[in-house]
């Protein structure tokens, strides 16, 4: 028997996810008859700006998890005494619905989930195309347990496996579409190879310049795969892609000027996927609060810079670090601010490359030592 606190919230969700016009008749159907809390552990947390907050009472763990809000479901890779860090979730509603929509499925497809975490989407994909139809792979032993612990009694058995997700499900291959739950940094050749010609792949990605962007991928005869942009998406990073260390800023190269631009104007995701082409391998992080904006970058070679609105900018390392993003900031302007969905990505077994407005337009690094 269902609460009915449970009942009305899991109702409300789904009315919301109607109203933004993520959910077509079929798979609002699918939604509505999986309530979300049937995923959710007993010990979640709430995803916070500077940390992760235990949810305590029933009430505000039912509030959070018919919200459309992630679900921290795990801390640590599930160790205990760690510093509280997210590593697995229970997705944004929205952010769900809107990648299964992306994914364009048709009756009988056979699908690969990459993360299975709670087992929450695959029954969503069971619901719609039978669970032999629907492969989901989870590197995570505690997850992959949770996952079945989930599934089971409520009658889903899809084809689960423990493993690395990265390398797909060969044996099972090849698949009409391949969702990741999980962000990459790179798009693993393995999933192009797995899926069908004119099948289609769904993942959120990040990389040096930015966090989180969605992307939408069709395998195509010659191997290749390419796609649009489809707006923002912060996932947890899959976790043999895990960014590694960054190397120490020497804090006694420090050199201060006046910034010749609005650090707000590098907030966008069709910047940042400008930037990110042509500057790789610098990574740039942003703080908001009522008051101001703050931004950090960072290079590969310890270069650095930080600067906040209305402030002098500060360089650390042997680049200028500011001064390129500025002038690769006077490069997107001039091609006139085109937004994130101007852009896409290809994937081939050479290599991976951002495009702008049509797949023959590469988005080329900038030229080493430009503006040292």
């Amino acid at each position: 028997m269902i609460p009915t606190r449970a009942r009305e919230g899991h109702a409300a969700l789904v009315r919301l996810l109607d109203e933004q016009g993520l959910l077509t008749p079929a798979w609002r159907q699918v939604w509505e008859k999986l309530p979300r809390h049937h995923f959710i552990p007993q010990d979640i947390w709430r995803q916070r700006p500077d940390r992760c907050e235990p949810v305590t009472t029933y009430d505000d763990w039912c509030d959070l998890v018919n919200s459309d809000e992630p679900v921290i479901i795990q801390v640590d890779d599930g160790k205990e005494d760690g510093p509280g860090v997210a590593t697995s979730s229970n997705s944004m509603p929205s952010m769900v619905a809107r990648m299964l929509g992306l994914l364009q499925v048709k009756s009988h497809d056979r699908i690969l989930e990459i993360g299975t975490t709670s087992g929450y989407v695959a029954a969503l994909l069971s619901e719609r195309l039978g669970d032999r139809n629907v492969y989901s792979v989870e590197i995570d032993p505690l997850l992959a347990a949770m996952a079945t612990n989930h599934l089971r009694p409520l009658g889903y058995a899809p084809n689960l496996r423990l493993g690395d997700g990265e390398l797909g499900w060969p044996e099972e291959a090849p698949f009409d579409r391949i969702i990741s739950t999980c962000s990459l940094r790179h798009m693993p050749f393995a999933f192009v190879e797995q899926v069908r010609p004119g099948g289609i792949i769904v993942a959120p990605l990040y990389r040096d310049f930015w966090s989180g962007a969605l992307v939408q991928l069709t395998v195509h005869a010659d191997g290749r795969a390419w796609g649009h942009f489809q707006g923002g998406a912060s996932y947890m990073p899959m976790r043999s892609q895990r960014a590694a260390a960054t190397v120490e800023v020497d804090s006694s190269t420090a050199r201060s000027r006046t910034a010749g631009l609005d650090p707000e104007e590098l907030l966008s995701l069709g910047f940042a996927l400008y930037a990110g082409a042509r500057l790789p391998g610098v990574w740039m992080q942003h703080s908001r609060t009522e008051d101001t904006v703050k931004v950090w970058a960072r290079g590969e070679d310890g270069s650095a810079t930080s600067t906040a609105k209305g402030e002098d900018v500060w360089q650390y390392g042997p680049r200028a670090l500011w001064t390129e993003i500025e002038a690769v900031h006077r490069e997107y302007v001039t091609l006139g601010r085109p937004d994130a969905q101007s852009f896409g990505l290809t994937v081939t077994a050479e290599g991976q490359q951002v495009w702008m407005r049509h797949p023959g337009a590469i988005v080329s690094p900038m030229a080493s030592g430009a503006y040292r």
